[in-house]
């Protein structure tokens, strides 16, 4: 029974560095892209729309 928790957690450790080279490399490439612009602009212009400023 420990065998299988031990091989549990390996495979839990993979797909879990797995999943966050791949969120990193998402990230980085959506940067590159120049995406983080506009997001920031959408971001700004929904907080003024909520506020009654825009």
């Amino acid at each position: 029974m420990k065998g299988v928790v031990k091989l549990f957690k390996v495979k839990k450790a993979i797909f879990q560095i797995g999943f966050l080279v791949a969120g990193v490399v998402m990230l980085c490439y959506g940067a590159m892209r120049g995406e983080a612009d506009t997001v920031l602009s959408k971001a700004i212009r929904l907080c003024l729309e909520c506020i009654g400023i825009g």
